[in-house]
């Protein structure tokens, strides 16, 4: 039943977002619909939690300080009102949920949230996914080395050719 859930929360993920962690640095582009008009609206701050991983509906708690007040959104990955998600910069923290954020300052967070360089990859995977996606291509290798395998062929003359 487990398996199950994961492969329907899976089917229903329509788009590529980034790898995500907590404490990386965030531009969330969102559809704004004024009267008959849409627009993208940027977004942009840490991110500070990450919930429902293997769901069809993960959500990220995006933080930013906008003239000394302190905005957070909470945001479907999956959602049609996000265009797009681009990791800015990606950090190093130790918790996994950082709302002790909201109480310090930037210059203490500087010193709590290492830098690190930016992965490339795309996509929220369970290690299932990633294991299934193995098998996948492994089985691809031992179809291409059968194909370049020597395969002995009968002419119409009865005799033997071989070939590749």
């Amino acid at each position: 039943m487990h398996k199950d859930l994961i492969a329907f929360n899976m089917e229903r993920r329509t788009k590529d977002v980034p790898v995500l962690h907590s404490g990386d640095v965030v531009k969330i582009h969102r559809k704004i619909v004024e009267g008959g008009k849409e627009r993208i609206q940027i977004f942009q701050g840490m991110v500070i939690a990450m919930r429902g991983g293997q769901s069809s509906s993960p959500t990220i708690t995006v933080r930013k300080t906008s003239f000394g007040i302190g905005v957070e959104i909470v945001v479907p990955i999956y959602s049609p009102n996000i265009e797009k998600i681009e990791v800015l910069k990606s950090t190093r923290s130790r918790r996994a949920k950082l709302y002790f954020v909201r109480e310090k300052s930037a210059k203490l967070l500087r010193r709590k949230l290492k830098e690190v360089g930016l992965k490339i990859g795309k996509g929220l995977k369970p290690e299932e996914e990633l294991a299934l996606e193995a098998s996948e291509t492994e089985a691809e290798e031992v179809a291409v080395e059968e194909s370049e395998t020597s395969v002995e062929e009968v002419n119409d003359d009865g005799g033997k050719e071989s070939g590749k």
